[in-house]
Parts: C-alpha cells; sequence; structure tokens
C-alpha cells in the first residue's frame, strides 16, 4: 500500500467526536455509502504496528484514523492488541448507536507480551432502531447496512510526559526535574529581557 495522501484546503482540522465518528463515518461506511470529503482510508489492521501507520492512515493531531475490517483477532506481525476496561456507549440524542473498545498495543506474542505506549480506541455500530428487512429498507429509500463488517480505528500513542503529569490512559506521572524547570518558566511576563 503507498502512501496515504488528502488534499484538503488550507484551515482544515479533524477533530471529530465519538458520536460523529459513529454517526457519520462509521454508519455511512457501512451502509456503502459516499463520504464528502472521503478522508478516513480503509487500513489492515493485522498488516501493520501502530508505528506503520504515518501514510497510511488519516493522520490528525498525533492521531491516526482508519477503518478496518471487523475481526476478533487484532494481531499485526510483531504484536497483539489487548481489549482494556468496558467498552463504553456512544450514544447520539437518547439513542445507543455505537460501543467504544479501548485496546493497548503489546509487542511479542500473546499473553506473554510486551505492553508499549501505543493505545487505540475501535468503534462500532450497533443496529438499533432500525428495519433489518431489505424489502422495507428499499421502500423507505435507506440502504442495507452491514452493521457487523466495518470498525472505525482511532490509534494513538500515549503521552505520559504531558504538562499536566496525566497520561492520556488517565494515569499520572512524575515530572522530570527538566519539565518541572520550563512549567516554572511559563509565565513569560515575569521575566525581563535585557534591551
Amino acid at each position: 500500500m503507498g502512501e496515504y495522501r488528502i488534499n484538503l484546503p488550507p484551515g482544515f482540522r479533524f477533530y471529530p467526536t465519538d458520536e460523529e465518528l459513529v454517526v457519520y463515518f462509521l454508519r455511512r461506511k457501512a451502509a456503502h455509502l459516499p463520504f464528502h470529503p472521503d478522508v478516513i482510508p480503509d487500513v489492515d489492521l493485522g498488516r501493520y504496528d501502530p508505528s506503520e501507520l504515518s501514510g497510511k492512515a488519516l493522520e490528525a493531531n498525533n492521531q491516526w484514523y482508519f477503518f478496518s475490517q471487523m475481526t476478533q483477532n487484532r494481531v499485526s506481525s510483531n504484536g497483539y492488541w489487548k481489549t482494556v476496561g468496558y467498552d463504553e456507549p456512544i450514544t447520539s440524542g437518547s439513542k445507543t448507536v455505537g460501543m467504544k473498545k479501548s485496546l493497548v498495543f503489546y509487542v511479542g506474542e500473546s499473553p506473554t507480551g510486551m505492553k508499549t505506549n501505543w493505545a487505540m480506541h475501535e468503534y462500532q455500530l450497533l443496529e438499533c432502531g432500525t428495519s433489518t428487512s431489505s424489502r422495507s429498507s428499499k421502500r423507505r429509500g435507506k440502504p442495507k447496512i452491514a452493521w457487523n463488517e466495518w470498525v472505525l480505528c482511532r490509534v494513538y500513542e500515549n503521552n505520559c510526559g504531558s504538562q499536566s503529569g496525566i497520561c492520556d490512559d488517565g494515569t499520572e506521572t512524575d515530572l522530570s526535574s527538566l519539565d518541572e524547570v520550563f512549567l516554572s518558566l511559563d509565565d513569560l511576563d515575569e521575566i525581563s529581557l535585557p534591551n
């Protein structure tokens, strides 16, 4: 697979909510409807390690977005994705429309692999409040949706060196001495510079 490039206007920022990822992007993908703009590519999750996604997935704010075929086996050539925590419901209005699964990448073979800083949110649709009958779907003009065919993935590297001292996964970390010095310099109004 070659380098993934998109041509978007200046100032475009891709920063969707969980609801937007499920309702607009994943639902449209599952229903085989077009996107405008079509920015999220299809990537075989088992073919790449997370560090290899640059140029293959949509990169925005140090996060990589892509669609993948739904599979229970989340294994790459060098490691595997392990589910952590509980699935989180994604709601739109008062309806639950999808689920968000949190995973962490481990290098090596399961179950003895070494945990890395790579994390993934995997979004999947829930079949809710719609007719599964193809006849009623055609009559209403609604496309048949392949509920369990696709997932939308958001991969990122946990940054435990953040200024807040809190990692992306919510755990706290100690700041180094150098970090504390730089944080003490954040109020530049108090520093007088020579003329």
